[in-house]
């Protein structure tokens, strides 16, 4: 995932503010995991506007997304490295022509 100070460059893009305060709530590391949760957005949301306002909830949103974006190509590289290790212990990798 990106380092946190990544988010708040792309909140000051969008919105002409950092949200750096929100970023570092998000990113806090003893809480982190349940912040991230997508399924708890409308139980940080009342919270979040309260304190940021609505354009702070999407911008929860998008850190998320941003997270999980970089997550998944992650991933999928790692996937696909694994993959082509085994196909080549096992001999069945794609034979070049």
């Amino acid at each position: 995932m990106p380092p946190t100070e990544n988010h708040f460059e792309t909140s000051l893009k969008r919105t002409g503010k950092d949200y750096a305060d929100l970023h570092r709530w998000i990113d806090d590391a003893d809480n982190k995991n349940e912040r991230h949760d997508f399924t708890r957005i409308w139980d940080f949301g009342p919270q979040i506007a309260a304190q940021f306002g609505e354009e702070g909830v999407r911008e929860y949103i998008e850190h998320l997304r941003e997270d999980m974006e970089k997550k998944f190509k992650k991933i999928r590289h790692q996937y696909k490295d694994v993959m082509a290790e085994a196909q080549s212990y096992f001999g069945i990798a794609a034979k070049e022509e």
